[in-house]
């Protein structure tokens, strides 16, 4: 196959749900050997384009070729056997079976009536190291980083024989290590001729691993583009149509007194493992702490006992010079604690209740929208029509529309306005900004600046450390249960907080 060949070419399509156009008239061509990168804001149909290619979805118009060939795509089983596969960006891997039960699951090799795990586990050490993937078939799932389940997934779609990888936000949950490793990675299936589709909000990583780049902007096709040619800045303005700031204005503060002083916190997790092993730390008034780390070191822990959700074994939790230790949820909301939860689905939002009933969850039982007992309806829709228009809550006129049926951004808009406007003296922020693009990161990073300069405290747990490093006047480190290191938010080095990360001495 010539290098310029093309592998995938999808034209005009379209893809709507009842009367909402999801997708309208897209084109994309990908060819063999590159990195092609997706680039669009919440909602533009990213996704539901490359569900499209997936088999997920049928298109509503438009025509799909593969290696030339015009094609139905009518399931992803289809799509395998086309040579399409897809790394989605919450894995699906059966924690406790070993690599490689993990990735012949579906497909087991058989020899007579019994599974042939041998000859499997032969063919998975030959593609990890052909690929250079370096993963440990016999491994069981719950024992691997994140960054090593990632690549058992890529092995997944390898091992099924996959020509064409589709990389669903790849490196939401990794270290800038395991990022530079991943990025390796791609270039290795590159070389061997694999074409890669990679959906990214992350310009940084368009810019490092990208040949080309289409853009969607609200469902339409806006361009493709040579990556090479183009800087973040240009990408970010034709992906939002107008031009974005990455510079986060903070101007330094003093904080004064400390709002939440954690001490000597242990708690077990779900499978009664120990997570927290005497944690300790403290968040003043006019600041933003920035709590970095790897998925599943304990932040989750921490914040449920924070916010309630769970009880901590030992040590205490003081807000405002008082002991709040394991009070419920809805004692520490009415004290002063506000959260953005790690999930907005589980924690954040009620899917079936409207927007307007979701931004006052809390409050319901306040004036002006409770009265004698009885909701206040135009109170309550007035509230939402104006935080809806302050937040650019897509799309707009949306206060009786069920939250579950909001885009995942614009979900974590409405949580983000709610909190935000609850004016509590802490705000628990955890991953505030994930799965959102780069128009509505700017704006929520503001917003968290504008809380901070309005003097309160913010804590804010995130698995993107370009976040921790913009927006935290202080950096505490978290590596298996416990704070390992504290830095200066000024002039931190990512390298150093990656290596700490990690375990290691910074």
């Amino acid at each position: 196959m010539d290098p310029k060949t093309e592998v995938i070419r999808m034209k005009d399509i379209v893809k709507k749900f009842g009367d909402f156009t999801a997708n309208d008239h897209i084109n994309l061509t990908v060819h063999q050997g590159e990195v092609h990168a997706i680039l669009g804001e919440n909602g533009a149909g990213k996704s539901t384009l490359m569900n499209v290619l997936y088999g997920m979805y049928p298109p509503t118009s438009g025509s799909i070729e593969v290696n030339g060939k015009e094609v139905v795509i009518d399931s992803p089983q289809k799509a395998i056997t086309l040579g399409i596969g897809m790394v989605h960006q919450h894995f699906m891997l059966v924690q406790p079976f070993t690599v490689t039960e993990n990735i012949v699951l579906g497909m087991e090799p058989l020899k007579g009536l019994s599974v042939d795990l041998k000859s499997a586990r032969e063919e998975i050490v030959k593609l990890s190291e052909k690929y250079n993937l370096m993963v440990d078939p016999d491994a069981k799932i719950e024992d691997i980083s994140v960054g090593m389940q990632q690549r058992v997934e890529i092995l997944k779609v390898l091992y099924r024989g996959a020509n064409i990888l589709i990389l669903d936000e790849p490196t939401a949950s990794l270290t800038p290590q395991e990022i530079a490793e991943l990025m390796e990675i791609i270039q290795h299936l590159t070389a061997d001729g694999k074409s890669v589709i990679l959906i990214t909000h992350k310009l940084k990583e368009i810019k490092m691993a990208a040949d080309n780049c289409t853009i969607i902007r609200r469902g339409k096709y806006i361009d493709t583009v040579r990556v090479g040619e183009k800087s973040e800045d240009d990408l970010a303005g034709m992906m939002v149509g107008r031009e974005v700031s990455f510079h986060v204005d903070k101007k330094k503060q003093q904080p004064t007194d400390t709002v939440l002083d954690v001490r000597d916190i242990t708690a077990k997790d779900y499978r009664g493992v120990d997570v927290l092993k005497g944690l300790s730390l403290t968040v003043r008034r006019g600041e933003i702490v920035g709590l970095a780390g790897v998925d599943g070191n304990g932040q989750s822990e921490l914040v449920s006992i924070l916010t309630g959700l769970q009880k901590a074994l030992s040590g205490t939790v003081t807000l405002n010079g008082e002991n709040v230790t394991n009070l419920s949820p809805g004692t520490l909301f009415e004290k002063g604690i506000t959260n953005i939860p790690e999930d907005r689905q589980k924690h954040g939002l009620v899917l079936p209740f409207t927007v307007s009933e979701n931004l006052i969850l809390q409050n319901f039982a306040k004036a002006p929208f409770s009265k004698n007992g009885v909701l206040q309806e135009g109170e309550i829709k007035k509230h939402a029509t104006e935080l809806i228009g302050r937040f650019d809550i897509r799309p707009s006129g949306c206060e009786e529309r069920p939250a579950g049926t909001l885009s995942g951004g614009n979900q974590q808009k409405v949580i983000i306005a709610r909190e935000v406007t609850n004016n509590g003296d802490l705000l628990i922020a955890f991953n505030p900004t994930r799965g959102l693009d780069v128009g509505a990161i700017e704006f929520v990073h503001r917003y968290l600046i504008e809380q901070r300069n309005k003097m309160c405290a913010i804590l804010l747990v995130s698995f993107e450390l370009d976040e921790i490093l913009s927006l935290s006047d202080r950096i505490n480190v978290i590596f298996d249960g416990r704070i390992v290191g504290e830095v200066d938010g000024e002039g931190a080095d990512e390298y150093e907080l990656g290596l700490m990360m990690a375990g290691g001495k910074a």
